[in-house]
């Protein structure tokens, strides 16, 4: 399942998703700050989506009540909404 999620709040302006059986299968954000979305998206590879989800879900950026980080958890949580 594929899944695009436009962010909120965060200096990335899409995520999009691949999840297979549960599992993020590949994570790719459009802006924000490209080594740190590209860590991000490459430590979730392969992890269970509730795991991700957990891990990420909650997680600050400075000032914002947000993070790419937690973005993703919420984009995950809506992907998972759509099954």
């Amino acid at each position: 399942m594929k899944f695009t999620y436009k962010t909120k709040g965060v200096c990335s302006r899409l995520i999009e998703i691949e999840i297979e059986d549960n599992i993020v299968k590949s994570v790719s954000f459009e802006g924000g700050c490209n080594g740190n979305t590209k860590g991000i998206a490459s430590l979730v590879v392969g992890m269970p989506v509730d795991e991700v989800i957990d891990r990420l879900k909650g997680i600050k950026c400075g000032f914002r009540q947000t993070s790419c980080p937690d973005q993703l958890a919420t984009a995950l949580i809506n992907a998972l909404a759509e099954k």
